[in-house]
């Protein structure tokens, strides 16, 4: 690598642009849990409460979370809920035993009229009314929080489906209750499932299914089938699946799926010049921003938006777990992408960029030769050999 080609990988041409960087700020609340509805608003925001370690933002968290429940049925959830406040909020926001009361005789009411509509359904054979009355238990059920019996119930419709349009609702409601539940193995399933009736699928329920197969893969850690998966969503989906994600989720997860595992060519052609992906971007300016810096080289600033998200990103239910792993292999990446091809590589220059020591970056550049994830010609893969390629001068030399 030459300097001048350096120079550019550390940002330090790069004086004329000017972009936001990302403040690093709370996580507005309000801001983002109005951009769901339903149970996933409600999980979403206990599982801020639960992981932000910050007392002002946990009880804000779950004071909306107590007035969310209290517009629906689900009064275990509700009970755990008021367990969390533990009196920390007043007066308005306690153990509401009437209501706990009122809602638990309601649904017993709902349940035994279910029941007796389901038993003269079956009696009377009527295939439609049985499949109807099935998936209203299931949405009973799901109301109140039953998510296994939900399932069930959901899944029972399956012998009643009499049109492709029926075993598409079975498909997403199976779907919808099993990514709830965290059993992604099911949700592959009924994604699989439903494509196979592509005659009853329009664009809307498409993209469902495509972000609904991206998470399945974000969950079992295969990354690449995730971006793959994420990319594909079309504009048709806007604010419709906001019962499971946001399109901006699938900007973020999209896009940090594609930098953590796809090459140079790949997040070219099917990210950045991805126009449908691009809308997607276009709400997260700042995930836009560091694939852009990855990919133009400008590792500085790339790093400084991820740190920057880091935070936040920590309090998604759905990349908690993944994102470590992903910094790290898009870190990797960068490392690599930094040092191939070149002739020489400055160790000060290039520790500057990657927010390094000299000695922390040998470490990691060690361990990326031993990996054989960095080729240096001539050279065995082995950490002695890494010392004897970096001279006197600190720089990283390519065997001859």
């Amino acid at each position: 690598m030459e300097a001048d080609d350096e120079i550019y990988a550390n940002g330090g041409d790069d004086t004329g642009r000017t972009r936001p960087i990302v403040s690093g700020e709370q996580l507005d609340i309000e801001a983002y849990a109005g951009l769901y509805s339903g149970r996933t608003k409600i999980t979403r925001l206990i599982f801020i409460a639960v992981h932000c370690g910050n007392p002002s933002m946990e009880k804000e968290a779950l004071r909306m979370a107590y007035d969310e429940i209290k517009k629906g049925e689900n009064t275990q959830l509700f009970r755990e809920v008021v367990q969390k406040i533990d009196d920390r909020l007043g007066p308005n926001y306690g153990m509401d035993n009437a209501w706990c009361e009122t809602v638990d005789r309601r649904a017993e009411q709902r349940k035994e009229k279910l029941e007796n509509e389901l038993n003269a359904y079956r009696t009377n054979l009527i295939k439609e009314s049985i499949r109807m009355g099935y998936n209203d238990f299931g949405d009973f059920y799901y109301a109140h929080g039953a998510l296994g019996d939900a399932f069930k119930s959901y899944i029972r419709t399956r012998d009643y489906c009499t049109t492709s349009k029926h075993i598409i609702h079975m498909c997403m409601s199976a779907i919808l209750v099993s990514i709830e539940m965290g059993q992604f193995s099911h949700v592959s399933s009924y994604v699989s499932k439903a494509e196979q009736t592509p005659e009853a699928l329009d664009p809307t329920t498409i993209a469902k299914l495509k972000c609904a197969s991206g998470l399945a893969h974000l969950d079992m850690t295969k990354y690449k089938l995730a971006a793959r998966k994420f990319l594909e969503v079309g504009p048709e989906l806007g604010n419709s699946y906001n019962e499971v994600i946001a399109p901006q989720d699938v900007a973020t997860y999209g896009g940090l799926c594609a930098l953590a595992s796809f090459d140079r060519t790949e997040l070219k052609s099917k990210v950045i010049d991805n126009l449908n992906f691009r809308n997607f971007l276009e709400l997260v300016p700042e995930v836009r921003e560091l694939i852009n810096d990855f990919y133009s080289s400008r590792y500085a600033s790339c790093l400084d938006y991820l740190t920057n998200l880091k935070t936040n990103l920590l309090l998604d239910v759905h990349l908690h777990d993944h994102v470590e792993k992903l910094y790290d292999q898009i870190r990797n990446k960068a490392l690599i992408q930094y040092t191939h091809p070149f002739v020489s590589v400055d160790l000060n220059m290039m520790a500057n960029a990657f927010k390094t020591t000299v000695a922390g970056l040998e470490k990691e550049l060690a361990t990326l030769i031993t990996d054989n994830q960095i080729q240096i010609r001539g050279m065995p893969p082995s950490n002695e050999f890494f010392r004897l390629a970096v001279n006197s001068t600190g720089m990283l030399g390519q065997c001859s």
